[in-house]
């Protein structure tokens, strides 16, 4: 069976980079669903539980993210007015971000 041909209509493609980082990958599931598991966002990103583990302290330590306990589960406040952290980017928000890709 053959790979399907590589096209900017097809999201399956793989060149070996993507646009944007796993990090935003997550930014972009939590405010889709800010209820959601670590395992689910393993599966949605495609990396390992433990990166993700990861990457939700690194926004948490930022201040890009709020997590609360609602009983046995997390759920995730994305803040939308956090600056991006890049110098080329500082000038713009989570949420510019996030308007830009969903």
């Amino acid at each position: 069976m053959s790979k399907p041909a590589e096209s900017p209509s097809n999201p399956t493609s793989s060149t070996g980079w993507n646009f944007l980082t796993n990090h935003t990958h997550i930014l972009v599931c939590l405010i889709r669903d800010p209820a959601t598991t670590v395992r689910n966002l393993s599966l949605k990103v495609g990396i390992t539980e433990r990166s993700v583990q990861r990457i939700l302290g690194e926004l948490e330590e930022a201040g890009a993210v709020v997590r609360t306990r609602e009983g046995r589960n997390n759920r995730y406040e994305v803040d939308l007015n956090f600056r991006l952290r890049h110098p080329l980017e500082s000038d713009r928000t989570i949420g510019e971000l996030m308007a830009a890709v969903s």
